[in-house]
C-alpha cells in the first residue's frame, strides 16, 4: 500500500505555530537567576501587628511583586497568611491547594470543613499551639471562641504556576496537639546526645507519607527549641523557609548569609530579630544560624515546600560545625 503524503502546511499555520518559539544562547540562558531574568527570593519580614488589631480577616504575606509572579505569594510555591478572628466571629478559607497548614498562635475555636463529596463533615477543635493540616478540596470556616489568630500556609502559588487543579486528596485532615508536640520535643532536649545536634527540633509528619516523613507531600513543618544562651550553628537547604516565631524574649535572632567564615560563623550576615508571632523568610541556599542571648527558651516554626523537595531529591540540606581539631566541616547530618 502506497503511503499517502501528508498535506503541506499553509504559511499562516506555520507562522501561528512558530509564533512563540524562541532559541536562547545557553551561556546566557542556563542560569536565569544569575542573569536577572528570574529575581532572587527576598528575605521578607512580617510583623505581629498585622494580626493584632482590626476586623476578622486573612492577611496574605505577599511578596509576589518582588518575585514577579501572580499573587498572593510569599515564595514561588507557597503563600503564608495571618488570620485574625474576633470573638464569636468566623473567617472562611477556600484555595486551590494540595496542602494547607494552620498553626494556632492564640485563642481557641473550631474549624468546620465542607466535604464536597469526601464523606462526613469534619470539625476540628483547636487552641493555642495546635497545628492542623487540610488536603485538597477543603473549603473551611474557622470560628473563634475568643480573640484568635492562625498562621496559614498553603501551596496555591505552585498550582497557579503549573496551571493545575488540586483534585485528589493525598491525606486526611490531621490535627497535631500542642501538648504532644512539646512532650516529644522535651524528650529530645533531655537526651544527653542532643547536646551535639545542630538543632533541637521535631519534624511533624503524617502517616500517609512514610518516605518523606513530612506533614504533607508538599509541606514540611519543624517545631524547634532555641535554649537560653545558645547558638545553633549554620545550616542551609534549597527550599525556602517561611519562619514563624512562636515565642521569644528579646535577644533572639537569626543570621543569614551566603558564605561561611573559617571559624564556622556566617560572613557578612544579615540579622533577623525575632518577635513573637512575626514571620521572616529565609531564602534558599543561604546559610543561617539561630541565636538566643537571653535566659529564656524560644521556639520557632519554619514551614517549607521541602516535602516536595525531598521527593525530588533536591533539598540538599547541609550543616556546618567545627571539629575537635578546629576545622570547619560541612556535612549532610544534623547529629
Amino acid at each position: 500500500m502506497t503511503p499517502t503524503a501528508a498535506p503541506a502546511a499553509d504559511a499562516a499555520s506555520l507562522t501561528r505555530l512558530g509564533a512563540a518559539a524562541e532559541i536562547h544562547d545557553y551561556r546566557r540562558a542556563s542560569n536565569p537567576l544569575a542573569s536577572g531574568a528570574v529575581p532572587p527570593i527576598p528575605g521578607g519580614r512580617f510583623p505581629a501587628r498585622l494580626h493584632q488589631t482590626g476586623p476578622s480577616r486573612a492577611v496574605p504575606l505577599d511578596l509576589s511583586t518582588e518575585l514577579r509572579c501572580a499573587g498572593p505569594a510569599t515564595t514561588p510555591g507557597l503563600c503564608s497568611s495571618f488570620i485574625r478572628i474576633l470573638p464569636a466571629e468566623a473567617v472562611a478559607t477556600d484555595v486551590n491547594a494540595t496542602s494547607q497548614l494552620f498553626f494556632v498562635m492564640r485563642g481557641r475555636g473550631r474549624t468546620r470543613l465542607e466535604t464536597r463529596g469526601h464523606g462526613a463533615a469534619v470539625e476540628i477543635p483547636w487552641e493555642a499551639g495546635d497545628l492542623f493540616t487540610l488536603p485538597a478540596g477543603s473549603p473551611a470556616r474557622h470560628e473563634a471562641g475568643d480573640d484568635a489568630a492562625l498562621y496559614w500556609v498553603h501551596d496555591e502559588p505552585l498550582l497557579r504556576y503549573l496551571g493545575a487543579e488540586a483534585s485528589e486528596r493525598r491525606f486526611e485532615p490531621t490535627l497535631h496537639r500542642a501538648a504532644a508536640i512539646r512532650a516529644v520535643l522535651a524528650e529530645i532536649a533531655a537526651d544527653p546526645a542532643s547536646g551535639r545536634a545542630n538543632r533541637l527540633s521535631v519534624l511533624l509528619g503524617n502517616a500517609a507519607f512514610p518516605d518523606t516523613q513530612t506533614v504533607s507531600h508538599v509541606l514540611w513543618a519543624m517545631f524547634g527549641l532555641l535554649p537560653p544562651r545558645t547558638v545553633q550553628a549554620p545550616h542551609r537547604h534549597q527550599s525556602v523557609a517561611v519562619d514563624l516565631v512562636v515565642d521569644a524574649p528579646p535577644g533572639c535572632y537569626t543570621l543569614v548569609g551566603t558564605q561561611l567564615a573559617d571559624d564556622g560563623t556566617i560572613a557578612d550576615a544579615e540579622r533577623f530579630d525575632w518577635e513573637p508571632h512575626a514571620v521572616f523568610v529565609t531564602p534558599p541556599g543561604l546559610w543561617h544560624s539561630h541565636h538566643n542571648d537571653s535566659d529564656t527558651p524560644a521556639h520557632v516554626l519554619p514551614i517549607q515546600d521541602a516535602g516536595l523537595q525531598t521527593f525530588l531529591r533536591t533539598l540538599d540540606i547541609r550543616f556546618a560545625r567545627i571539629d575537635p581539631e578546629g576545622r570547619l566541616v560541612v556535612s549532610g547530618s544534623a547529629g
